[in-house]
């Protein structure tokens, strides 16, 4: 009996020390410069707010943490796209005026490994800009960093939530500076190639209802097309 309950033990020991280099690994830490921030360029930013009752619609396959908006929208509950989350949101410019709409599809990667720090998301927006023109974003998101430090510690919490102030990049390619690829579709974005970053700030989660308090922000680089959208400063 005493070699069984040794045996258990160092299960439960081994488990707990690969759980913990797991959470504080280094080479795993996240990511809080964006790589557009040492850019020449024009930026533009597109702000939203990250919690789902937000958005105009967000939907998933309705037995998922976050729930749907409105409460009867249709759910994504084929195999196809079970595991998918649809979007449609406002999109606000830095000044905090509405700037475009943007429609956001996310689905879970095979690629996630949690023993390299990724727990990956692929992702495409489709943005129209009213008397612009429309864009297209590709991306790959790492939520290691968000997971870690929100979702982690909320799970931890005797109140099963977590309060704070976060801040992090979430893009982490196709680019090869871990940049998103964006192109223009329509108007005045049309011929555009260029790149792009998603961030999240973060201030409330909620293991019942997932984030509370949390908005994102796009920021696009235009190199080659003269702004028609108020910049940045």
């Amino acid at each position: 009996m005493k070699y069984v309950v040794s045996l258990v033990l160092g299960i439960l020991a081994g488990v707990l020390i690969l759980l913990a280099v797991l959470y504080y690994n280094p080479l795993t830490a996240r990511n809080t410069l964006s790589p557009l921030s040492v850019s020449d360029n024009e930026i533009i930013t597109f702000r939203y707010s990250a919690v789902a009752a937000d958005a105009l619609v967000f939907t998933n396959d309705g037995e998922s943490q976050i729930k749907p908006n409105p409460p009867k929208v249709l759910q994504l509950w084929e195999p196809t796209v079970r595991l998918t989350n649809s979007m449609v949101t406002i999109l606000r410019d830095s000044r905090n005026n509405p700037a475009a709409i943007g429609i956001k599809i996310s689905s879970e990667s095979e690629k996630t490994n949690i023993v390299d720090g990724n727990v990956i998301v692929d992702s495409v927006w489709h943005i129209y800009v009213p008397g612009r023109g429309s864009l297209f974003v590709e991306q790959q998101e790492n939520y290691w960093g968000y997971v870690r430090e929100i979702v982690i510690p909320a799970y931890w919490s005797s109140g099963d939530s977590w309060r704070g102030n976060w801040t992090g990049n979430i893009t982490s390619g196709p680019g090869a500076l871990g940049t998103a690829r964006v192109v223009g579709g329509s108007g005045v974005f049309l011929g555009l190639v260029t790149d792009g970053v998603e961030s999240l700030r973060a201030e409330a989660y909620s293991v019942d209802a997932g984030p509370v308090a949390m908005d994102a922000e796009l920021t696009i680089e235009l190199p080659r097309i003269e702004a028609t959208l108020t910049p940045d400063p």
